[in-house]
């Protein structure tokens, strides 16, 4: 059930971003953003569509311990020594985790269905786990 609520906070997080991001881009570069086979297609997409969510994610995670669609999926990101917030640097270390996870064919990021505890090749390195959790402060 967990790997679910990921996967779906996944789509969330994903699709808000998408709602944010594409206006902005297609204001910037007209509808050729959207038909561009370029990985980046300028300086302004490289803040907006890589800096920004960065940006975002991480002070999700450290501020709420969850990004939106955590949020609404009633899981969040603790320290899996502590079961307290995860540092920053847990924070950014996992954010660059899942670079680590997705290169091998998303290996990292399926792993999360794999693994006894759930835990994706970012939790490991960040010394995270994704719990249930029922009320946001």
């Amino acid at each position: 059930m967990q790997v679910l609520k990921r996967l779906l906070a996944t789509l969330i997080d994903t699709t808000l971003l998408l709602l944010i991001i594409w206006p902005i881009m297609i204001g910037i570069y007209g509808e050729a953003y959207l038909e561009s086979e370029s990985a980046i297609m300028g300086a302004w997409d490289f803040l907006i569509s890589y800096i920004f969510p960065a940006f975002l994610t991480v002070t999700f995670w450290v501020c709420k311990s969850a990004t939106p669609g955590k949020m609404i999926t009633k899981i969040k990101i603790i320290d899996a020594e502590s079961g307290l917030k995860p540092s920053i640097g847990q924070c950014l270390g996992r954010y660059l985790g899942y670079y680590i996870s997705i290169l091998p064919l998303f290996l990292g990021i399926i792993w999360v269905a794999l693994d006894k505890k759930k835990l994706g090749w970012h939790d490991k390195l960040a010394g995270t786990i994704v719990v249930k959790y029922y009320l946001y402060q």
